[in-house]
């Protein structure tokens, strides 16, 4: 019964193509929302929102992993946060001209 073990190695192929796909779909969304926090040109409003409709995008791609998203993302986004988007209460600030230019690195 050949064709039956092709329909499991299929099915199962389908499966681990379909879990290869929302990763990449999850990586995607994290890096764009971790490019954006380090621009530091949201508020701490708009970057509570943004990492909660990444948070709400993972745990529909992965819908059991909440508390992975709560032990990977989170601290990683709260970091980003910490770092590069101002208190609450508080205007944007530029930083100065020479901060916000990286050097030009010769060999």
């Amino acid at each position: 019964m050949r064709p039956a073990i092709d329909h499991e190695d299929d099915a199962h192929a389908q499966a681990v193509a379909a879990e290869a796909r929302r990763a990449r779909q999850l990586r995607m969304v994290v890096d764009l929302t971790s490019a954006v926090l380090v621009q530091g040109r949201l508020s701490r409003g708009e970057a509570e929102e943004l990492v909660a409709a990444t948070r709400r995008r993972a745990l529909e791609l992965f819908p059991e992993k909440e508390t992975t998203f709560e032990l990977i993302l989170a601290p990683r986004f709260a970091r980003l946060m910490a770092e590069f988007v101002e208190p609450a209460g508080r205007g944007p600030e530029l930083p100065p001209a020479s901060a916000r230019v990286l050097p030009f690195r010769r060999p």
